[in-house]
């Protein structure tokens, strides 16, 4: 399937860094890639809209891009349509397993959980373990330590369970992954940051982790030239390494047009999988594509009057 690219172009392309203080903030979200969705694609659509307005207010009020990052996610982790926190797929077990990861593209900082469980907003915890600076991935039981220990609340396993993921579960009607979340943000400062969140695929092996967590794959980020978030197959992501790949193609000078295209190219021919990709480079331009029917995302900048969301195309 030829690949499906949305790109706009939000400032001037130049040969030089524009000046940090010259920098207008940017943030674009995904909402999941795969298969065109049964239910009403509104609420997907409204999902998207509301992590970039959180994202943006964080950034119009001069704050980062590392908590733009991470209040968008955190809102698509709270709406139970989506494949993340609230609404994740069950695995194998009936069991809400969750991955997610942040990386600060100033710092190269980067901070990760895999397989955790009763953890609502998986997001707050791969800050948490990108701000400790000692390791990059925590994984299970302790990840739930860590969790306690910087205290970062748990919940209930019910509390993530909804009954339309529970008779999907049922029925295993599907084993593809659907529906994880992510963000990139560009703050006023000129620093770049992103995130990615989500429950995997639906009756997956307990403690499986998937792109999302591991950085490079599922998320990457560097203020020199942007920040990427991918969702779709994890295991094809992951022998792609495809965010790393699409900011390699920013540094190599490509548009993010190109960028995602050529990311669309390598996922389907070296991974040889289905999924789609967001990017965002150091002049807030931002692109997106997919090789899957649906790809549930939207981009906020000073030059759109308001959300721009898209889930085909």
């Amino acid at each position: 399937m030829e690949a499906a690219c949305d790109t706009t172009r939000i400032l001037p392309k130049s040969p030089s860094m524009r000046k940090r203080s010259e920098m207008k903030p940017a943030v674009i979200v995904h909402g999941g890639a795969g298969p065109t969705p049964t239910g009403d694609p509104a609420v997907y659509s409204a999902g998207c809209r509301a992590a970039l307005l959180a994202g943006w207010e964080v950034l119009r009020s001069g704050g980062s891009a590392l908590d733009a990052v991470e209040a968008a996610v955190s809102v698509l982790e709270d709406d139970p349509h989506f494949n993340a926190g609230r609404g994740a797929v069950l695995n194998a077990d009936g069991e809400v397993e969750l991955d997610a990861s942040m990386m600060d593209g100033e710092r190269l900082s980067a901070g990760a959980v895999g397989a955790v469980r009763r953890i609502r907003h998986p997001i707050h915890l791969a800050r948490a373990v990108l701000e400790e600076d000692r390791h990059v991935l925590l994984v299970g039981e302790g990840a739930r330590a860590f969790a306690r220990q910087v205290g970062t609340p748990e919940c209930s396993e019910a509390d993530l369970i909804t009954e339309a993921r529970r008779r999907q579960w049922e029925t295993l009607r599907s084993r593809a992954s659907g529906g994880t979340v992510g963000a990139v943000a560009l703050d006023q400062r000129g620093r770049i940051a992103a995130g990615t969140s989500t429950g995997g695929m639906v009756g997956k092996r307990q403690g499986r982790v998937g792109d999302s967590a591991l950085i490079g794959c599922g998320t990457y980020a560097d203020s020199r030239f942007g920040g990427a978030s991918a969702t779709g197959h994890g295991e094809a992501i992951i022998r792609a390494v495809l965010a790393k790949h699409a900011i390699d193609k920013l540094r190599a000078d490509l548009d993010p047009a190109e960028a995602t295209r050529s990311a669309m190219a390598l996922l389907k021919d070296d991974g040889r999988g289905e999924g789609g990709i967001i990017l965002l480079d150091r002049l807030g331009q931002v692109g997106a594509a997919h090789n899957t029917p649906y790809m549930a995302h939207g981009w906020l900048t000073p030059d759109t009057a308001e959300p721009v969301v898209r889930l085909v195309g």
